[in-house]
């Protein structure tokens, strides 16, 4: 069931995207629809690494990428990504996100009981840092290619009700 927006508070492209970032998070993730789905996957890229970063979307995201696995949600987010011509992003994701995943699972798997736990944890957030530094020195190109995206895609994700 797509969630209802009404015309009279999308007048502009700021109403607009700001209503598809508030109206996305009132989906349950996976819904039936794949178009959808690859909305959610890249707005919730999107929304993670803006408040936390890699590991935000890693603790928020990680029951869901363990489901589809990590190598599906990496074809589906940069696809997305490649799709609103942020391919540096894509970039960023395709260098880092299967080796950031396989740290995160044997630093969550570990939980400080092993010996080498210390220097698990230090690698990881090595590379989150390195990774979320090349996110962050994009600036707000994403930001704006999402909110360029948003105003062409809202009325197929969203049914547009007059009030």
């Amino acid at each position: 069931m797509k969630i209802k927006l009404n015309r009279s508070e999308l007048q502009t492209n700021d109403d607009i995207w700001n209503a598809v970032l508030s109206a996305y998070g009132e989906y349950v993730f996976p819904t039936d629809e794949e178009k959808t789905n690859d909305f959610i996957i890249l707005f919730n890229y999107f929304c993670e690494l803006e408040s936390g970063g890699h590991e935000s979307l890693f603790n928020w995201f990680s029951e869901h990428i363990e489901e589809m696995g990590i190598q599906t949600y990496l074809n589906r987010l940069t696809k997305m990504l490649e799709k609103v011509d942020a391919h540096e992003y894509a970039v960023i994701e395709k260098n880092y996100i299967e080796e950031l995943w396989r740290l995160f699972l044997a630093v969550e798997n570990s939980r400080s009981k092993e010996p080498h736990y210390k220097s698990l944890e230090e690698e990881f957030y090595i590379l989150i840092d390195k990774a979320d530094s090349e996110y962050r020195n994009l600036g707000e190109e994403l930001s704006e290619r999402l909110s360029n995206y948003a105003n062409v895609i809202y009325t197929e994700l969203f049914e547009i009700v007059e009030q």
